[in-house]
């Protein structure tokens, strides 16, 4: 099974599909999300489904998708969404509903020479998009002391980013860094007790992010989403990281992912959303019962002024 949607009648629920609407899902991944949009649209509407991942375009060669007139696969990086859009000629304020979920699939977990597990010895790759950009490999090899342990710290909160980072320049120095395998045997070297498979997904998870610039893709994807959507529309993003969360709840309060209010010359804010949730909505125990994965996921939608 490529991924278990998470949330899936939460988000669709709260997108507020209505037929003859313009969707669109950026995430598109096992494609659990579009059928149920696709459900809901009928014989009308349109939806364009994005994913940088060569993985889920072929799930999107596989019925009910290949089966509907309603149904656009758009091969490309969410954070492009408003140039794809309008070159298949969709317009700024045409779009009534966008939804993403920022969850790495469970395929590409679970697909050793992905390299995004801790749990495989493969290539060190971590690439979204395998035809383009460094590898976490590259990373490793490449970066200062200095910038790993931002990396590791921001991005995966690693307690002792300082040391692990200094280690990796020195091991590096010895034998260059290739395989899972490679980091894998000193993240347990260096871990400072706890969860020993804990403190590897930290660090893997760290090392995804930065490969994919995904909070730059992020921040590009929601300024886009902004722009193109009508009043009305509806924006759901499903987060599994705390800064992602943090940026969306920003966005939608403010506009901006820094959340500070933008004032005229009158002093009156600039208020682009209607929140739809008021706090993130959470698995539910059933859920969480049938897929772990989901446990630290959160939804938050909101509706365009």
């Amino acid at each position: 099974m490529y991924h278990e949607s998470v949330l899936l009648h939460e988000s669709i629920d709260l997108l507020g599909v209505t037929p003859g609407g313009i969707y669109v899902d950026a995430t598109f991944g096992g494609g659990g999300h579009s059928r149920l949009i696709l459900e809901r649209l009928g014989d009308e509407g349109e939806l364009y489904s994005f994913d940088q991942d060569e993985d889920a375009q072929q799930n999107a060669a596989v019925e009910p998708f290949t089966a509907s007139a309603n149904f656009h696969f758009v091969a490309s990086n969410f954070r492009f969404l408003k140039r794809q859009l309008r070159a298949e000629s969709i317009r700024s304020g045409k779009v009534q509903g966008i939804l993403a979920d920022l969850g790495v699939s469970s395929y590409q977990l679970d697909t050793a020479e992905r390299g995004f597990s801790y749990r495989f010895d493969a290539d060190l790759d971590m690439r979204m998009n395998r035809a383009e950009g460094d590898t976490a490999a590259d990373l490793l090899n490449s970066q200062s002391a200095a910038e790993l342990q931002r990396i590791l710290s921001d991005f995966g909160e690693v307690r002792n980013a300082k040391s692990l980072a200094q280690a990796i320049v020195q091991g590096r120095m010895q034998k260059p860094f290739k395989t899972t395998g490679d980091l894998c045997e000193l993240c347990d070297r260096l871990y400072i007790g706890g969860d020993r498979m804990r403190y590897r997904s930290q660090v893997f998870q760290a090392l995804r992010m930065e490969v994919n610039d995904e909070l730059g893709a992020l921040e590009d994807f929601l300024k886009d989403a902004l722009e193109m959507l009508a009043p009305g529309g509806r924006l759901a993003v499903i987060t599994f990281h705390s800064l992602e969360d943090r940026m969306v709840k920003n966005f939608m309060k403010t506009g901006n992912i820094q959340g500070e209010a933008d004032k005229d010359f009158y002093g009156n804010i600039s208020r682009p959303w209607e929140l739809m949730t008021k706090k993130p909505i959470e698995p539910s125990d059933n859920e969480l019962n049938q897929n772990n994965r989901a446990r630290s996921s959160k939804l938050r939608v909101a509706r365009k002024n």
